[in-house]
């Protein structure tokens, strides 16, 4: 059992700081706007928000690389590992047209949304330069995924750490005035966020490109477009589970509590960074688990992928609970820290109290929900998660929240 633990520890520590450091520059983002008030707040955070999903469809797919790269380390073939690095980087390119292409468009999809002008004016801003962040956020999961199937995961670990500094640095010269400099409010959020994340990218690409801690490239890579589909018919439907449960809750953000008002919005998504702080570490110790399991059970260790199981359970259930605790006894002290001056701020804060103290009860349940789907993933069953997640996000979850919350004007608790 050590041992076990052991395996577990050395597995998901860089994976849970990377994924952490992820959550941090929300985090960070939404505390800094904090001071310019509710709607910048509301705008940067929703925006931030509408951007992490609008590259979970990419990010997702390009997961299925981890899973290449390492079958190819297993059986020793590596001369055509580099391939699959590459075919990742088409995605990245792709995914950045594609959303640069979509930014005329915003104005009449926000339109459709209940925002107020004001925050609908900023959250246009936001998301116009933000969207310049995707093509390379992208290439960082790739390399990272790339990199992890070689058994490195310390490259994500890094990119994410650097992502976190530089954008908190740039966040802490943009937005307010210091040194000379105007302040730039939402608009600086915007480019911070953006220079944090090509820091990052440079940060795991640079390496790569010099072949540090990557096989020896071959004099050509003869990339195979049957291999890329390959890529593409295993990776879309991993992106695709994930995606659309993504979309629900977007859904659930963009309509129905931005039904219930600025203040709440606002509040809705500063608990969702903070929740971010108790899920990102425990995907890190549930993608850990998935390893160990999918690795016994090709050694035929089935009760060893058993142990495996509950004891990556145990460890993630463990850490929400006692983060889900702080969140019970320092519900005020959390919304505090990004408390703003001016009217609204005493709404804020006990709206705010309200959702925290929900969200401490839902975090055993989502660690369990999370690591149990990773471990059926490693194996080899992804239709029923799929099927299960898709009924919960569009049969249950958008109409009963349209339904009791709007239909039924049962307001924050609802």
């Amino acid at each position: 059992m050590n041992s076990l633990l052991r395996t577990l520890f050395v597995l998901s520590w860089p994976i849970v700081l990377a994924r952490a450091s992820q959550a941090l520059i929300g985090f960070c983002d939404a505390w800094m706007v904090a001071p310019l008030g509710e709607g910048p707040l509301a705008a940067v955070t929703t925006g931030s928000f509408n951007t992490y999903l609008a590259s979970f469809l990419p990010v997702t797919t390009v997961y299925i690389l981890q899973s290449f790269t390492a079958q190819s380390r297993g059986s020793g073939e590596l001369s055509g590992v580099h391939r699959f690095a590459w075919y990742g980087f088409i995605l990245a390119v792709a995914t950045q047209i594609v959303v640069v292409a979509t930014v005329p468009f915003l104005p009449a999809l926000l339109g459709f949304m209940p925002f107020e002008a004001a925050v609908r004016a900023d959250l246009f801003t936001y998301l116009s330069i933000r969207v310049l962040s995707l093509g390379p956020a992208v290439g960082i999961e790739v390399l990272a995924n790339w990199y992890g199937g070689l058994g490195n995961t310390r490259p994500a670990m890094r990119a994410g750490v650097i992502t976190l500094a530089v954008n908190f640095l740039a966040n802490y010269l943009l937005i307010e005035p210091r040194f000379g400099l105007p302040g730039y409010g939402v608009v600086g959020a915007a480019w911070a966020s953006v220079i944090g994340t090509l820091a990052g990218l440079a940060t795991i690409a640079v390496p790569y490109a010099l072949g540090r801690d990557t096989p020896p490239r071959p004099e050509r890579l003869m990339l195979q477009m049957s291999e890329f589909v390959r890529v593409l018919r295993l990776g879309l439907p991993h992106g695709v589970n994930w995606f659309l449960e993504v979309v629900a809750f977007a859904v659930f953000v963009n309509v129905v509590v931005a039904h219930l008002g600025t203040t709440e919005l606002a509040a809705f998504n500063v608990v969702m960074q903070i929740n971010m702080l108790a899920f990102m570490p425990a995907f890190g110790l549930a993608s850990a688990g998935a390893i160990v399991v999918g690795e016994a059970i090709g050694r035929r260790r089935y009760e060893y992928a058993h142990q495996a199981t509950v004891l990556t359970l145990a460890a993630a259930a463990t850490w929400v609970a006692l983060l889900g605790t702080f969140f019970l006894l320092t519900p005020g002290f959390l919304m505090n820290v990004f408390a703003f001056s001016g009217e609204g701020v005493l709404e804020f804060i006990a709206v705010g109290i309200v959702m925290l103290r929900f969200c401490a009860v839902w975090q055993v349940f989502d660690a369990v929900g999370l690591v149990l789907h990773q471990a059926l993933r490693a194996a080899g069953d992804t239709t029923w998660p799929m099927l299960v997640r898709i009924v919960i996000a569009w049969v249950v979850f958008i109409p009963g929240g349209w339904y009791f919350v709007i239909h039924m004007n049962g307001g924050v608790v609802a």
